[in-house]
C-alpha cells in the first residue's frame, strides 16, 4: 500500500495539487487521469520521490518496493540489455555486483569467504539465482530476441529500448509498480503481452496512459485528477467515462425526471457490476459497485469537445483505385508495388511497424506526393481531406488569430459562425483569439480536425488523428468518425480507436502483408494464433 497526506503542489504559479489525500491498496490497478496538464506524470514522480511536494507527505512501508518506468532512453546506454533489466532490483543488482567485485579478487582470504557466504544468503532470499532467468522470460514476451541480451543499450533502436526499460520496470515483482505511458512505441503484441502480465500482477499498479482499450483492460479503479484533488472510484476507464457523463446529466436535471435518470445510472453500474478487470477480484468488485450510491458516482469539470464529420455529396460507387505504387525515400524503398480498390463506406485502418510508409501513402493519396510509379485513380464523385500527422506546416507561416486562421477554410466567413464552430472544438470566447503562434500540439489538431469537419468531404484521409489529445479528445474524435457516414482511411495506435470503427484492415510492411474485412481484434487475433502455431 501507498497512501498520501495533505499533498500540496505549485508549479510556476499554478496550483497542482491541493490537499490531496489518496491510498491505493494491494492488488488493485489504479488508471490516474486526468486532463492535460493536471499533473498525471508529476503526481508519479511524487509518489516515487522523484518530486518534492511544497506540502504534505506520501506514506508506505519501508520494506516495500517501489519501481518506476523511466522515460530517459539514453540513461543506459552503455550497460548491457540484460544488465539494464537486472537494475530494475537496485537491491538485488548491488548484492550482484558485491559478489563478482569479491570473488573477482586475487587474494581471496577466509574473511572474504564467510562475506562471501553472507552475500550468498542474501543474494539466495531475493531469488537471484533465477533473475537472469526472469529477466530474459520478461525480455521475451516483449519481443526482445535472445541474441539482443547482451548488447549494448546504444546498439537497440528506440523502441527496443523502450520495452527494456519497460521490462526493468516490471522486474523482481515489486510492491508497487509506476507505469508512465507504458503503451508507447509498443507493438500489439507487445501491449497484449503487458496487459496479461499486469492481470496476473497482484501487488499494487498505478498507471497513466492514453490507451483506452489498455486502461478498460486492466483497471480495477480510476484515480481522477480535477479541482487539484484526486479522487478513486471502483471500475475501469469505460465505466467511469460512462457514469461520469449520466451522473452530470442527473444533477443537470435534477428536477425534470430525475427517477427515471437514476434507475437508468443504477441499471448501468449493475450491468458493469459482474465485468471485473480481474476475474479472481469479481466478487469483491461486484459487493463494492452493489453499494455505490448516486452520490458516489464521479463527475468532472472536464469537457468534451464536438467532433462531427458530414459530407456535402453523397459518393458514388467509385471511390478509389490504387495500383502498383512504388516510393523510395533518400534511396530507401518504403512502398512496394501497392494495390488495392476502396468501395463506398469502407473504414480501412492502415497497419504496418513503419509509420513513414503509412504517412508517405496518405501523402500520395491525398495529392500532396508523386509516387515513383503505379496510380491513383479517385471517382468523380469523391471529395476528399486530408489530415497529416505532421501539421506543422499549416501553422509555422501563419501569425493570426483561430478565427481568421479557420476562416480560411470555410465558406461562410462570418465570425460568429466561426466562433461558434470553434466553441464546438473548445475554444471559446477569448481562446477563439488565440495567435495560431502559440498552439499546443493537442490545441493544433483540435484546429485540424475543426478544418476537416468544415470540409464536407466524403472521404477523410486521417493520419493519427488523435495524437497529442487527452483522453477526452480522444473519445470525442472516435465517435465523430464512427458516426461518419462516409469513406475512411486511417492509421492509429489506438486499439480502440481501430476496433470501434474499422471493418476493413490493410497491412503494409513496405509491401501489401495483407488486406482484409474484419475488424481489428480478429485480425490481431488470427496474427497471434498464426505466430503460435509455427
Amino acid at each position: 500500500m501507498i497512501s498520501t497526506s495533505n499533498i500540496g503542489l505549485k508549479f510556476s504559479g499554478k496550483t497542482l495539487f491541493d490537499d490531496v489525500n489518496v491510498k491505493f491498496t494491494q492488488n488493485n490497478c489504479y488508471g490516474l487521469i486526468g486532463a492535460n496538464g493536471a499533473g498525471k506524470s508529476t503526481f508519479l514522480k511524487i509518489l516515487s520521490g522523484e518530486v518534492e511536494a511544497n506540502e504534505g507527505s506520501v506514506h508506505k512501508n519501508k520494506d516495500l518496493r517501489l519501481s518506476f518506468l523511466r522515460q530517459n532512453h539514453f540513461a543506459f546506454d552503455e550497460e548491457t540489455v540484460m544488465n539494464t533489466v537486472l537494475m530494475g532490483n537496485d537491491q538485488l543488482y548491488k548484492v550482484m555486483q558485491k559478489r563478482a567485485e569479491l570473488y573477482s579478487k586475487a587474494d581471496f582470504s577466509d574473511a572474504d569467504g564467510e562475506k562471501a557466504a553472507l552475500l550468498e544468503t542474501e543474494f539466495a532470499e531475493m531469488n537471484g539465482y533465477e533473475c537472469e532467468s526472469e529477466a530474459g522470460i520478461l525480455l521475451a514476451g516483449l519481443g526482445i530476441k535472445v541474441e539482443l541480451n547482451e548488447k549494448l543499450m546504444k546498439e537497440l533502436d528506440g523502441n527496443s529500448k523502450v520495452k527494456v526499460l519497460l521490462a526493468q520496470a516490471l522486474f523482481g515483482d515489486p510492491d508497487i509498480l509506476l507505469l508512465d505511458e507504458p503503451t508507447n512505441h509498443l507493438d500489439v503484441y507487445a501491449i497484449k503481452w503487458l496487459e496479461e502480465f499486469l492481470l496476473k500482477f497482484e501487488n499494487t499498479v498505478i498507471v497513466v496512459s492514453h490507451d483506452r482499450h489498455f486502461m478498460n483492460r486492466v483497471c480495477t479503479h480510476i484515480a481522477d485528477i480535477d479541482f487539484g484533488k484526486i479522487t478513486t472510484y471502483t471500475g475501469n476507464y469505460e465505466f467511469w467515462r460512462q457514469t461520469s457523463q449520466l451522473n452530470q446529466k442527473l444533477k443537470a436535471d435534477q428536477n425534470k425526471k430525475s427517477a427515471a435518470k437514476a434507475e437508468e445510472l443504477k441499471k448501468f453500474i449493475a450491468r458493469f457490476s459482474a465485468n471485473a478487470a480481474k476475474s479472481k477480484q469479481a466478487t469483491s468488485r461486484q459487493k463494492q459497485l452493489e453499494k455505490l450510491s448516486l452520490e458516489d458516482m464521479p463527475t468532472s469539470t472536464r469537457r468534451y469537445p464536438f467532433i462531427g464529420f458530414k459530407s456535402e455529396r453523397e459518393a458514388g460507387k467509385d471511390v478509389l483505385k490504387v495500383e502498383g505504387l512504388s516510393k523510395s525515400i533518400e534511396g530507401k524503398l518504403v512502398l512496394d508495388n501497392i494495390s488495392f480498390n476502396v468501395e463506398k463506406g469502407d473504414k480501412i485502418a492502415l497497419l504496418g511497424k513503419n509509420d513513414i510508409a503509412k504517412t508517405v501513402l496518405f501523402e500520395i493519396l491525398s495529392g500532396e506526393s508523386e509516387p515513383d510509379s503505379g496510380s491513383v485513380t479517385w471517382g468523380v464523385t469523391i471529395t476528399k481531406d486530408y489530415f497529416p500527422s505532421d501539421n506543422s506546416k499549416e501553422f509555422e507561416t501563419a501569425d493570426m488569430s483561430l478565427v481568421d486562421w479557420l476562416r480560411q477554410y470555410s465558406k461562410d466567413k462570418d465570425e460568429t459562425f466561426i466562433r461558434g464552430f470553434l466553441g464546438k472544438l473548445l475554444f471559446s470566447k477569448d481562446e477563439a483569439l488565440k495567435s495560431t503562434k502559440v498552439l499546443s500540439g493537442g490545441e493544433r489538431v483540435r484546429c485540424m480536425l475543426s478544418k476537416s469537419m468544415l470540409s464536407g468531404a466524403n472521404v477523410l484521409l486521417l493520419d493519427q488523428p488523435t495524437a497529442h489529445l487527452d483522453l477526452e479528445s480522444v473519445t470525442a474524435v472516435n465517435d465523430g468518425v464512427k458516426r461518419f457516414e462516409g469513406t475512411v482511411i486511417f492509421s492509429s495506435p489506438d486499439h480502440e480507436f481501430v476496433q470501434t470503427i474499422a471493418n476493413r484492415i490493410i497491412d503494409i510492411d513496405v509491401a501489401l502483408v495483407e488486406d482484409k474485412y474484419t475488424t481489428y481484434n480478429e485480425y490481431i487475433e488470427s496474427k497471434i494464433s498464426h505466430s503460435s502455431s509455427l
